[in-house]
């Protein structure tokens, strides 16, 4: 039976939330300082994957009430991003290429609340078939972000939305989309999720407060590997017209979404504007945070798409 803990621990209070809302900010200046000065140096230097998690720990350990990681940093060059759970080793140490993608999966353990994003870089121009996979995983990315569903909906009935751009090109992960986030606590939290319904998983519905992932990705063994993901809070809309109390999604993870990596022609108005909005969020919450360095970096990947 189900620990009768879970549901109540799962669903934060205001204070709770607030606490995610800040330390994904501090998270979010980490983590685009971190960025800048890797899209500096990787052209230029033999940075590795332990490189550059050395670095981004040293970053977030900047911010205030850090504690340490929320789990091992997924820090992945070229093939080795293809890997999902991949964690670099001496042994399998590679160094960044300028014409490979590299994937960079990690989360702190802030006083105030738990953070995990997902975000990858292109550093030379990337294949048309890399820009229309990442682009497929935008679009399921900000078609989950922008769900609306009524109370009692799960997470299982809302996965469809991640993977359909990849299903219509006979393409798909396999991973779940999405999983609960602790507060200070463990950054994969139940019961909820967003995952291909299974055998013995939970059918809890969805309730207002809850934290998770939004995690789309796409992997071709032996070449590359790419997830976007975010945090995002249920939250209740408001609107008269509605006939059911309707739940969506807010999302509070800041980071830029590499924008050499998109193609356009493959988005839709509505994805480009909330792509357009997102990034708007990020560079004016961010933008006085940052390094001064990392300004011009994230005034550049956080312009408008037409």
């Amino acid at each position: 039976s189900q620990d009768p803990c879970l549901l109540p621990q799962a669903c934060k209070n205001s204070v709770e939330i607030t606490g995610a809302r800040n330390a994904h900010i501090r998270d979010g200046t980490a983590l685009v300082d971190f960025l800048a000065w890797l899209s500096r140096v990787v052209p230029a230097k033999n940075i590795t994957e332990l490189d550059a998690s050395k670095k981004l720990l040293s970053y977030r350990q900047l911010q205030q009430y850090f504690e340490e990681p929320s789990f091992p940093t997924i820090s992945s060059a070229g093939p080795n991003g293809a890997i999902i759970h991949y964690c670099p080793t001496p042994e399998t140490n590679r160094t960044l290429q300028p014409d490979e993608l590299y994937l960079v999966d990690s989360g702190g353990q802030y006083l105030d609340g738990t953070t995990d994003v997902t975000r990858v870089m292109a550093f030379a121009a990337p294949t048309d078939e890399q820009r229309d996979r990442f682009t497929r995983v935008l679009k399921g990315h900000i078609a989950l972000a922008q769900a609306r569903f009524p109370q009692g909906t799960t997470g299982q009935q809302l996965d469809i939305l991640a993977r359909y751009w990849l299903w219509q090109a006979g393409l798909d992960f396999e991973h779940s989309t999405g999983h609960g986030v602790g507060s200070y606590l463990s950054v994969h939290e139940g019961p909820q999720n967003i995952s291909k319904a299974r055998a013995g998983t939970t059918h809890v519905p969805l309730q207002v407060g809850m934290l998770l992932s939004n995690e789309p990705g796409y992997y071709k063994s032996g070449e590359y590997g790419m997830r976007i993901e975010s945090i995002v809070v249920v939250k209740e809309l408001e609107n008269e017209s509605y006939e059911y109390p309707i739940l969506g999604f807010e999302t509070i993870t800041l980071a830029p979404i590499c924008r050499a990596l998109i193609e356009p022609k493959l988005l839709s108005t509505s994805d480009i504007n909330w792509l357009n909005r997102y990034h708007k969020k990020v560079r004016e919450i961010l933008m006085p945070l940052v390094e001064e360095t990392a300004r011009s970096w994230l005034q550049k990947e956080t312009e408008e798409i037409t």
